[in-house]
């Protein structure tokens, strides 16, 4: 399948505070889904950055980088308050599943022993693929597979390996999409998705260029990959 880009406003885990602004220099891109970190932003910015999101078309997803209960269950009515369609990241409790399904939100958790910040992934291909099976058998819609912070897998063979058993329309692959390779990489394994934001505002894949520049160059190694494939 061809993966979504999930365009993150978002830098060093922080959404960026001039995020409306940089989503109108690029919202014309065929790009569908946007999201944000609950962290930077206040609610009121937040649901205006939601509102500009549902203005332009757009899916709107929420990142939380948070490991307790109490802080997911904020992190899901900040969601809620703010209109957000998926909720991604952060560790799983069947009390926050729930409230994520309470407020009509899709719900991909972190898989895999995480831990952070920063964001790292412990554990063997096993490992994770037990807990990914896990998480999807309590009801999840899918996970939220941080490969490239894996510190005991290769991050290319852990996201094949879960694609192919688990399902590439439940995996959204976070963090560190930062290079042509790593892109090209994604369109070939098929996840749902991939999250791609602090490269494209450090310019890695056009140095020196905007950020919309970055993300059209993103755009234009997905169609090809495509066209190749034709």
């Amino acid at each position: 399948m061809k993966p979504e880009i999930i365009v993150m406003l978002t830098h060093n885990d922080v959404t960026v505070p001039n995020a409306r602004e940089v989503f109108y220099e690029a919202a014309d891109l065929p790009v569908t889904f946007w999201g944000f970190k609950d962290v930077g932003l206040s609610t009121t910015e937040s649901e205006r950055l939601v509102a500009d999101f549902r203005e332009a078309g757009k899916t709107a997803v929420l990142e939380a980088v948070n490991f307790s209960e109490a802080e997911m269950l904020e992190a899901v009515a900040f969601a809620a308050d703010c209109g957000i369609e998926f909720v991604t990241g952060g560790q799983f409790t069947e009390t926050v599943r729930d409230r994520v399904r309470e407020a009509g939100m899709k719900y991909f958790p972190f898989c895999g022993a995480t831990s952070g910040p920063p964001i790292s992934l412990g554990g063997s291909i096993e490992d994770i693929e037990r807990d990914a099976a896990r998480l999807l058998d309590r009801g999840v819609d899918g996970v939220d597979l941080v490969a490239y912070r894996s510190t005991g897998a290769d991050p290319v063979e852990l996201a094949r390996r879960l694609v192919t058993v688990v399902g590439g329309e439940q995996i959204i692959v976070a963090g560190s999409i930062n290079s042509v390779d790593r892109i090209r990489l994604m369109h070939e394994i098929g996840p749902m998705g991939f999250t791609i934001g602090g490269a494209l505002f450090e310019g890695a894949l056009l140095p020196g260029q905007s950020f919309r520049d970055n993300l059209l160059a993103v755009v234009e190694v997905g169609e090809n990959v495509s066209e190749a494939r034709r």
